[in-house]
């Protein structure tokens, strides 16, 4: 038994925002067995100043995107020019750099209070499209990866086929298809799951996968009872194609092919038609919304109050990596929509931090994770609040404290099943994430000759 004792803790539902102090988690094995507030500090347990909450869920990750923070944000274009750029970094990847890349942004996650990961995952193949001889090399290597910086992953293996609506695969894309949705779930059912490692699927999106396809990708998630994830409607020009190629948005080729429901998150969900949000919110599908990918790409602003009032459950994800802190993308569900909306108060900030926890956590197949309760997994995350951000915060208002003006800098410990990764702000597992991101990096982009 390992005990915790916290100074303050987000107990329970994080969406009811209850806040106890002086908090004793005990932990057996990875679970937490004991949540008792007002407790004396007993012999022998680590104590965590600051408020301990559960652990942050980052539901939309592409790990090699991290190449491109500070090489792609300046400068004119949108997401298609954009685009290019990632495909660039895409090309020059094999599972040696992958690992590597990824470890590092993994270790970064761990730090910024992150325990649970969603990896949209469509990078499969070697060069050309030719299949490694392990054909889930690439798969093996972000799961390891994760496994490595100490934190959860879902590995959502991506079908992609299509290079758009009328265009097949090209360039670099070849590296995404498995062919045909049948050899997609061929390769997929390879995939092994372990005890920090769920295996999901994904539909890349209505534009790289073709109708009669979507359904035996959807019907794979179902008969195992794992997640399914697909990025919906993230620019208008995706909207278009798909009217015009198939006379449906695509919220509803989605829910014609049987892509929709509870087990289903949709990425983005940007430009939505009201149909659409009726159709999202009845069929209980999830909304991942990643403010400050969105922000950087010029996608827009969805409606994610109109969402949520409609039934879906909203949570976050990094997406691009832009900016690694999931404070700021919960945030950001609220401050964006503010802009939009010119009011305040449109989401409270509980249900903000049920987004960053138990929300992602049940989006990425780990429904016993996401909350400080006896029986759930021993996964969560203590801010510290000392900073000069934090400095000051009310006992009232913890969770609008941490939700608005906390960042990733503000997490000081980090433990997951029931295991401390990261301790008084120094990662446990990997000895120097800093020198590893850079190394990794700069090997990167060698091979491309860049500086």
């Amino acid at each position: 038994m390992t005990f915790y004792f916290c100074e303050l803790g987000v107990v329970g539902d994080p969406g009811r925002g209850e806040v106890a102090a002086s908090v004793l988690l005990e932990v057996e094995g990875d679970r937490l067995v004991g949540v008792t507030p007002g407790s004396d500090l007993p012999d022998g347990a680590v104590v965590l100043p600051g408020v301990t909450l559960p652990g942050l869920a980052n539901v939309h990750s592409h790990a090699f995107h991290r190449a491109l923070r500070g090489r792609s944000e300046a400068g004119p274009g949108d997401f298609w020019t954009w685009r290019e750029q990632m495909y660039a970094v895409a090309d020059r990847l094999d599972p040696e750099s992958y690992s590597e890349l990824a470890r590092a942004l993994f270790a970064e996650m761990a730090l910024s209070g992150v325990t649970a990961v969603g990896e949209f995952h469509y990078l499969h193949h070697g060069p050309g499209g030719r299949p490694y001889s392990d054909a889930n090399a690439m798969g093996h290597a972000l799961i390891s990866a994760a496994g490595a910086a100490g934190i959860r992953i879902t590995l959502l293996d991506t079908c992609y086929l299509k290079g758009g609506f009328d265009r097949e695969l090209e360039g670099v894309q070849r590296r995404f298809g498995d062919g045909s949705a049948e050899a997609w779930a061929e390769r997929a059912d390879a995939l092994r799951a372990g005890p920090l490692a769920l295996i999901g699927a994904a539909v890349h999106s209505v534009r790289a996968v073709d109708p009669v396809s979507i359904g035996p990708v959807a019907a794979w998630a179902s008969a195992r009872g794992a997640p399914l994830h697909v990025h919906v409607s993230e620019q208008p020009a995706e909207n278009e194609g798909c009217l015009a190629a198939h006379g449906r948005t695509p919220v509803r080729l989605l829910g014609d092919e049987g892509a929709l429901g509870s087990l289903t998150t949709a990425v983005h969900a940007t430009h939505l038609e009201p149909g659409d949000v009726r159709l999202l919110g009845s069929a209980r599908t999830a909304i991942c919304l990643c403010p400050t990918t969105e922000r950087d790409l010029a996608d827009g602003v969805g409606p994610a109050r109109a969402l949520a009032d409609a039934g879906s459950p909203l949570c976050v994800g990094s997406d691009s990596h832009s900016v690694m802190d999931l404070f700021e993308e919960a945030r950001g569900i609220e401050l964006d929509e503010r802009l939009v909306r010119l009011r305040r108060g449109i989401h409270t900030p509980e249900a903000l931090l049920d987004a960053a926890t138990q929300a992602g956590h049940r989006a990425l197949g780990w429904s016993d994770a996401g909350r400080l309760a006896p029986g759930a997994l021993a996964d969560f995350v203590t801010v510290g609040l000392d900073s000069p951000r934090l400095a000051g915060t009310r006992p009232d208002a913890v969770v609008a404290s941490l939700v608005f003006a906390a960042t990733a800098a503000d997490v000081t410990d980090v433990v997951v099943a029931g295991r401390r990764i990261v301790a008084a702000g120094r990662h446990q597992l990997v000895e120097d994430p800093v020198r590893s991101m850079r190394d990794a990096l700069t090997s990167l982009h060698d091979r491309a000759g860049e500086p």
